[in-house]
């Protein structure tokens, strides 16, 4: 398989649970295959990645949080520069917005903007740190704010932060002074549900945000004309009961906008949802085996395709060709990852 005939997909791991950090794999985009390449353990606990302007971006979650920059121009993969500060704890996500990145701080409950240089490099520690407050019910889990993604919206004007601790998403804008972030409101969510992450649907009036503690999706309308979040319904993302513990991680949304799957660590499943024309009305059409344990990501690849699961505890990256009329993801086969956390593509 040529490099130039095939795609990328970069791995994040956990090198503290024997990741081998960042793995870059080749993609063959007529099956959705991975072939592993290489690996770079240059950034320690890289468990979440983004690729933008021929850049590769990771957060170290570690207990001083950083974020790096990797060309993707070479293999294997070397640093653009070193690593640098978020002003925050944990961090467990980030995004590319309006010239800086910014990173979900999961153990601090808070947010960051880090500069990026015009070549995008990151120019320095983070500028803009917001502290979020509150609790929720969840003895253990809630008893602080715990950012756990930060996401700008389809039209670049907004950036929504997930807060897993608090209940609630709030909704940044951008800071006049070119600093990064500045806070608009912030959306209760039901006390006990646990958001973690969100995706948008493709025409850009839902956000739907999965939830960890239920598990469940809950459903709602975005405005991006004043920024405006309302929740409308919350559904389960398993069929009956849960069989013990069940704690849903990722989702992703078919870029034509009729599917909708999320991944649930503990079931170790895959559920998909039909969406209705609107992107309104989620309903759920059944689960799969995620092809491992424990699920902490899913996927997409470009084409919109392939779906991808890492599954952290079993050590795997799999992947399912999602049937194009029922959204049934089908097991094509699964690479070794280590700690496998994340994955994305360039």
């Amino acid at each position: 398989m040529a490099g130039s005939q095939a795609g990328r997909a970069y791995i994040g791991s956990f090198t503290a649970a024997g990741g081998r950090g960042i793995v870059t794999a080749a993609l063959d985009p007529k099956d959705g295959s991975l072939t592993l390449l290489d690996a770079t353990d240059e950034l320690p606990d890289p468990s979440y990645l983004t690729v933008s302007g021929g850049l590769l971006y990771a957060v170290s979650e570690t207990a001083d949080g950083a974020v790096a920059a990797f060309r993707t121009d070479s293999e294997p993969l070397t640093p653009a520069a070193p690593q640098v500060p978020v002003g925050g704890e944990g961090p467990t996500h980030l995004s590319v917005w309006d010239g800086h990145v910014l990173t979900a701080n999961y153990g601090s409950g808070s947010v960051s903007s880090v500069p990026l240089r015009a070549d995008g490099i990151p120019a320095g520690s983070a500028v803009d740190v917001h502290r979020h407050t509150g609790s929720g019910p969840h003895p253990k889990r809630q008893q602080s704010p715990h950012a756990h993604q930060i996401l700008p919206d389809p039209t670049g004007a907004w950036a929504l932060a997930v807060d897993l601790g608090t209940d609630s998403v709030r909704t940044y804008t951008k800071n006049p002074d070119g600093s990064g972030l500045l806070p608009h409101e912030e959306t209760a969510l039901r006390p006990g549900s646990g958001p973690r992450h969100l995706a948008f649907h493709p025409s850009g009036d839902y956000v739907y945000v999965l939830n960890e503690l239920a598990p469940t999706l809950t459903v709602c309308a975005w405005t991006a004309a004043d920024g405006a979040l309302k929740p409308l319904t919350e559904i389960p993302v398993l069929t009956g009961a849960p069989a013990g513990d069940a704690y849903p991680s990722a989702l992703v949304v078919a870029p034509d906008g009729r599917f909708l799957w999320t991944a649930t660590r503990g079931a170790d499943l895959l559920s998909l949802f039909a969406l209705d024309p609107t992107g309104e009305r989620p309903t759920l059409h059944g689960t799969v085996p995620c092809g491992g344990n424990w699920p902490r990501d899913l996927a997409l690849d470009p084409s919109g395709r392939f779906l991808y699961a890492a599954n952290e505890r079993s050590g795997d990256v799999t992947w399912f060709t999602a049937d194009r009329e029922s959204g049934v993801p089908v097991r094509g086969g699964s690479v070794p990852v280590p700690a496998a956390s994340c994955v994305v593509f360039a």
